[in-house]
C-alpha cells in the first residue's frame, strides 16, 4: 500500500514537473494545446498551419493585444491588478470578465485543461510567470496566435483561422480583418469573423480603434514599414 502511495506521489510530482521541463524546449519548434491533441485522439476536426510571427500582418498581435491583455508587454505573467479585479467581482456576485494574461493562456493550452477551476487556476499563475521567464515575449505571442482555436470546425492558429474567415494568409490581414479576429477569440464556436454580427462587428470598432489610438509598447522588434 505505501508503495502504490509513494508511486503515485511520484506521478503526480512527475506531472507537476513536466510542464516547466519542456517550457524551455519551446523556445522553437511548432507546440499544440492539449486540446488540439485531445481532438485529434478523438477523432474530431482539427487543423492548424503554423505562421511564424514575422510573417503575420503586424495588426494582428497589436490587436488582439489590445483586446486580450493591454499590459502584455510590462506584466511577468500575471497582471495581478486584473486579477484582483475579477476576484472583486466575483465576490460581488458579478463574474464578467475572465482576468487571464495571453501568458496565462498560453500555459492553459499548453499544458493544462479548458473550463474554469480553481485547482487549474493555481496551476496555471506560477507557470505563466516562469513562461514569461524562460520565453521572450515575442515567443509566447507567436505561441499563442498559433495555438488559439478560430472557427467552429476546430481551426486553430492565426493561419488557419484567417484562410478560413478571409480565405486569405494572416500575412496579409488588414486592420478591420485582424480586429474581426481578435473580437471572437473568447468563443470562436458562437462567434463568427467569417459572418460577423453585429456585436462582433461593434468588438472589433472597438479593438481596432484601441490598437490604432493607444500607444502599444512593443516588446518585439517591428518590420520595417509597419
Amino acid at each position: 500500500m505505501r508503495r502504490a502511495i509513494r508511486i503515485a506521489v511520484l506521478v503526480v510530482l512527475g506531472l507537476l514537473i513536466l510542464p516547466y521541463a519542456l517550457t524551455p524546449l519551446y523556445r522553437s519548434g511548432h507546440p499544440v494545446s492539449t486540446l488540439m491533441i485531445w481532438r485529434k485522439l478523438s477523432g474530431a476536426p482539427m487543423s492548424r498551419q503554423w505562421i511564424d510571427f514575422s510573417a503575420m500582418s503586424p495588426a494582428l498581435p497589436r490587436t488582439v493585444i489590445a483586446s486580450e491583455d493591454a499590459k502584455f508587454c510590462s506584466h511577468h505573467g500575471v497582471d495581478w491588478d486584473s486579477l484582483r479585479d475579477v476576484i472583486d467581482d466575483a465576490e460581488d456576485g458579478e463574474v464578467t470578465r475572465g482576468g487571464s494574461t495571453i501568458t496565462q493562456q498560453v500555459a492553459k493550452n499548453l499544458f493544462l485543461w479548458q473550463g474554469r477551476s480553481y485547482v487549474r487556476k493555481a496551476l496555471e499563475l506560477p507557470l505563466a510567470m516562469w513562461i514569461d521567464a524562460v520565453l521572450s515575449k515575442q515567443r509566447i505571442l507567436e505561441i499563442y496566435l498559433n495555438i488559439a482555436e478560430w472557427g467552429p470546425g476546430g481551426q486553430f492558429g492565426a493561419e488557419t483561422g484567417a484562410r478560413y474567415a478571409f480565405g486569405r494568409s494572416a500575412a496579409s490581414l488588414s486592420h478591420r480583418e485582424a480586429a474581426l479576429m481578435a473580437s471572437i477569440l473568447p468563443n470562436p464556436v458562437k462567434r463568427s469573423a467569417r459572418n460577423p454580427g453585429p456585436g462582433v462587428r461593434r468588438l472589433a470598432g472597438t479593438y481596432m480603434a484601441r490598437a490604432q489610438a493607444a500607444e502599444l509598447r512593443s516588446c518585439w522588434p517591428e518590420k520595417r514599414g509597419s
